[in-house]
């Protein structure tokens, strides 16, 4: 079967749109373009449809494959532990910021926000410390 008559999985489609947004911040899509562009690239079965949305556009040197960059630093790599931990430590402020907030007026209740909180941060936690055991291991 030939490479391009392959199906398409949701990380090409995505690696594509990636692409796409680039060129759109960098000037080279208009904004017609780019939405008939992003919607024809959600729209691909093969990764034959996926190729003529980005031929024409040059593919930044750093950029890798999606599939190679799980390869190498596994599905949770350093960058996305980052932004994981980044998110997590927003929501907790704002759910421990809307607790205090309520219990200014009414006294102290019970700490709901653990619950939102604690369970996240102890898997993110876990997936941190085995995710670095992994690459120190390399």
């Amino acid at each position: 079967m030939p490479a391009t008559e392959i199906r398409a999985a949701d990380t090409d489609r995505s690696a594509v749109a990636e692409i796409l947004g680039r060129a759109l911040h960098e000037g080279r899509l208009t904004v017609t373009e780019y939405d008939e562009r992003l919607a024809a690239a959600y729209a691909a079965r093969t990764l034959g449809d996926l190729a003529p949305l980005t031929a024409d556009l040059p593919e930044p040197a750093h950029a890798a494959r999606p599939a190679a960059r799980r390869a190498t630093h596994g599905s949770c790599g350093g960058g996305d532990l980052r932004q994981a931990w980044r998110g997590y430590l927003t929501v907790a402020l704002i759910v421990w910021t809307v607790y205090l907030t309520s219990s200014l007026g009414s006294g102290p209740g019970y700490p709901w926000p653990v619950w939102v909180v604690g369970p996240w941060g102890a898997v993110l936690l876990a997936r941190t410390l085995s995710t670095r055991g992994a690459l120190a291991r390399r």
